[in-house]
């Protein structure tokens, strides 16, 4: 079999075989096709699309590219994913809260993608906690704890980080079929029993419009569905920031005061809780969602989501007592203040992409994917929607390395509020369930 041959079948609008896909993948890992050729195949996707055998060709293809975890655990794997969003710290309270009700969440996680916060750079804001352990060691957790957020470590799917490379500089990153390989890859390597994804539209998530989030949900559900993991989609607003916080340190602050039950942010608890009622049904531990939601609140309530979290990162190498003192441990900004309103009236739209930008030029995030990461940096006290406001009241909290830096933030920050004469009426946060 021959590069050139798959990639004129596909050029060409024909179907490819699960043995065509996978030497392609084989092929790619190995390094024995050039990356004009790799180049050449994603280009050909990108333009005649995948039927869905093969996405779950692909995908298994890829998944199967390096180490597929496998457990011995007396009780079921799950996982959840999400696409991006501002403000999206949600992975830190799930996780936690999965394991005090019972599951098994090995969660491997990715650092910041342009204007969107990465969980692993968060996880970084706390002294000491190891984002890439030892296999032995990331197991040892998993079974002891109930749960692990670590980064993707060398040898799961490593099909995906050359493709990715590639697709990243030939203008194929957008195609649905090959984000669906992409992220479905790495999930699926973790030997998950079950799966559930929180895809984000609106003005601060990649899927600007409901229909581009319901294609690429319904790819998602489809394709691991296919693969044998029970998966569901949840469809989820991110037209403002989930959390009243956007940063590192602030997102991990948000998220103690979170399960201390000290402030809790009112959209970050409804989809936090929804997607752990859609795990639990998943895996078969809750009899439904409305069981699921239960079990979620009462492991929160109870505070021993709080005790999986502590627990965990005592176990990855950080602080023992971070959640009794997370003040002490986080990293702060020396320039803070607040962004006024210059004009009353309520906020009618928020530029969510602007306002994570915003932290990316204070250096809470990568220009490139070599800079260092300022985790003190950020945003917090945002307004959300729907908010009243009058002429010097806050829309947000600056926290910045310098003034100059502060400055530039604080005129991102106003230009992303836009503030109206009328009320605006209360919007769904759920838009869609898929699955």
């Amino acid at each position: 079999m021959l590069p050139q041959e798959v990639i004129a079948i596909k050029r060409d609008g024909g179907h490819l075989s699960e043995a065509e896909i996978r030497f392609m993948v084989e092929s790619l890992t190995a390094e024995t096709i050039s990356e004009g050729q790799v180049a050449a195949f994603a280009m050909a996707v990108f333009f005649r699309g995948l039927a869905l055998d093969e996405r779950v060709a692909l995908t298994r293809a890829m998944r199967d590219s390096g180490t597929v975890l496998a457990w011995d655990l007396p009780g079921p794997v799950v996982d959840k994913h999400s696409t991006g969003g501002v403000g999206d710290n949600v992975s830190l309270l799930l996780a936690p809260a999965l394991a005090a009700c019972g599951v098994y969440v090995p969660m491997i996680s990715g650092r910041g993608l342009g204007h969107t916060g990465g969980t692993l750079d968060k996880f970084d804001a706390i002294p000491g906690y190891a984002t890439q352990p030892d296999a032995e060691t990331f197991r040892r957790v998993v079974a002891e704890v109930g749960c692990a957020i670590i980064g993707q470590t060398a040898d799961i799917a490593p099909a995906d980080r050359r493709l990715y490379g590639i697709r990243d500089v030939t203008a194929t990153v957008e195609s649905i079929d090959l984000i669906t390989a992409s992220i479905l890859s790495k999930k699926l390597a973790a030997g998950l029993d079950a799966l559930v994804l929180d895809v984000k539209v609106g003005s601060g998530a990649f899927m600007g419009s409901l229909a581009e989030a319901r294609a690429l949900a319904s790819a998602l559900v489809e394709v691991a569905n296919g693969a044998g993991c029970p998966t569901r989609a949840l469809i989820t607003d991110m037209n403002e920031p989930l959390a009243s916080a956007a940063g590192n340190a602030l997102e991990m602050l948000n998220a103690a005061r979170f399960l201390t039950g000290e402030a809790i942010d009112g959209r970050l608890w409804d989809v936090t809780v929804a997607l752990g009622a859609e795990s639990l049904a998943r895996a078969g531990v809750a009899t439904g969602v409305e069981d699921g939601a239960d079990r979620m609140r009462m492991v929160f309530e109870s505070g021993a989501a709080a005790e999986r979290f502590e627990a965990m990162v005592r176990a990855l190498g950080g602080p023992a007592d971070f959640l009794e003192d997370y003040d002490r441990h986080l990293v702060r900004a020396p320039v803070v203040a607040e962004v006024t309103a210059r004009e009353p009236g309520f906020v009618r739209a928020v530029d969510t992409k602007r306002l994570g930008f915003a932290v990316v030029e204070l250096g809470g995030g990568r220009r490139r994917a070599s800079d260092r990461i300022d985790h003190s940096v950020g945003l917090d006290d945002l307004l959300g929607l729907g908010a009243a406001v009058e002429v010097g009241s806050p829309l947000a909290r600056v926290h910045a390395a310098n003034p100059e830096a502060l400055a530039a933030a604080e005129a991102r920050v106003r230009a992303s509020y836009h503030i109206g004469d009328a009320p605006l009426a209360e919007a769904p946060l759920i838009l869609d369930r898929i699955g």
